[in-house]
């Protein structure tokens, strides 16, 4: 009876002495882990999606409409400002035109002939009222009788009225000449927008109809652009968009062209934000553009919004609770693992946190997240950079 107890007490004590061997190697012996390392000049990158786009795109036809005669531009050409695009059909507007030129010169005709009329009024005006002063003078003398002074008086006035008549005539016909050569410069107007012409130094995008077309008033016959206002047109993420400001540099890098990186800048932040995607759109002006560029590009931009000198950065796969400002990291302390709550501040591009605060003296970021180990857990520094 005595071995068998001899025996279970043994095998008891053998397993309780190879617990505590087990024990001791996993638990109690020190957690190999890999520290965050300090590091200077880090470049803090927000990345985009976008196109390329012009700023200024205009589609351009005839305020008229007509057949078109003549298309003198064409798909790739650059043109000049008032360079001719096309032309339409103006027989009927040119006879319109001359029609109001005959307008004019009648009307002008009438003027000199009222201001004949005006110079007939007053000689005979003249010639009523000395007539008048002489039978005035006649009646003092007793030498005319009453009714043939009246009859002077009567013509002298009807004759200054006639003046005042021929006066006013002149007028009338100076308002017809105004409005005959309102008229005339109306129609020159027409006749001009039967020409189309580049409203800006430009590059043609597209031709949308052809010789012998009958176009419409405001038919789209151009679409030009401005190669001067090229830029990028970039797509943030709102989460990360918050630092971008007007004025940062960014890189934008083409999908025709994958191995070069342009350098812009950002000109404009848009106000809203795509409501369904969460987006924020940012344009970028390039500062060396390619020398021919394709509107509608697929490209990738980089906008640096920051340069920290010195940078303690924690991978964000590190952190756990992470709300956008603050978490929690893994600490070798004294030699010891333990808990932080860190606030961060930049994010970089390949997914690290900026700390800003919350680091205790002489402690050291794990850069990695611990399962299955306990705060007071004996560590051992691996020497080697997370980045």
């Amino acid at each position: 009876m005595k071995r068998p107890i001899y025996r279970a007490a043994l095998g008891a004590l053998v397993l309780a002495v190879l617990a505590g061997i087990v024990y001791a190697v996993i638990v109690l012996r020190p957690v190999s882990v890999t520290v965050v390392e300090p590091e200077d000049n880090v470049a803090i990158r927000v990345f985009g999606l976008g196109t390329i786009e012009a700023q200024v795109l205009s589609r351009v036809g005839f305020e008229v409409g007509a057949a078109l005669t003549e298309l003198d531009a064409d798909h790739g050409d650059e043109v000049a400002w008032g360079d001719v695009l096309a032309r339409l059909n103006a027989a009927d507007q040119e006879a319109r035109v001359r029609r109001a030129e005959a307008g004019r010169l009648a009307a002008e005709v009438a003027v000199r002939k009222a201001e004949t009329n005006v110079e007939r009024a007053r000689a005979v005006l003249a010639q009523r009222e000395t007539e008048n002063a002489r039978q005035q003078s006649l009646l003092a003398r007793n030498a005319a009788s009453q009714q043939t002074a009246d009859v002077a008086r009567r013509d002298a006035d009807v004759a200054a009225a006639d003046l005042s008549v021929a006066r006013s005539e002149v007028d009338v016909a100076a308002a017809l000449v105004a409005d005959a050569e309102a008229a005339l410069g109306y129609e020159r107007t027409v006749l001009d927008q039967h020409t189309l012409r580049a409203p800006f130094h430009a590059i043609v995008v597209e031709r949308h109809v052809e010789t012998g077309t009958v176009v419409a008033p405001g038919q789209v016959i151009f679409t030009l652009m401005a190669p001067e206002t090229v830029w990028a047109l970039a797509f943030i993420d709102e989460g990360r968009a918050g630092a971008i400001q007007v004025g940062q540099p960014a890189g934008i890098r083409l999908r025709s062209q994958p191995r070069t990186v342009f350098p812009g800048t950002v000109v404009r932040i848009g106000i809203e934000s795509d409501r369904v995607n969460e987006e924020r759109r940012v344009w970028v002006k390039c500062d060396q553009c390619p020398p021919q560029v394709h509107l509608g590009e697929q490209i990738e931009v980089w906008i640096t919004v920051a340069e920290l000198d010195d940078a303690l950065l924690v991978p964000e796969l590190a952190v756990s609770g992470f709300d956008g400002s603050t978490g929690r990291v893994w600490l070798v302390e004294n030699g010891r693992l333990a808990t932080a709550e860190l606030t961060f501040g930049h994010r970089s591009e390949d997914a690290r946190l900026e700390v800003i605060d919350g680091l205790p003296a002489g402690a050291q970021i794990v850069a990695t997240r611990l399962d299955g180990v306990g705060e007071g857990r004996r560590a051992r520094v691996r020497q080697e950079s997370t980045r």
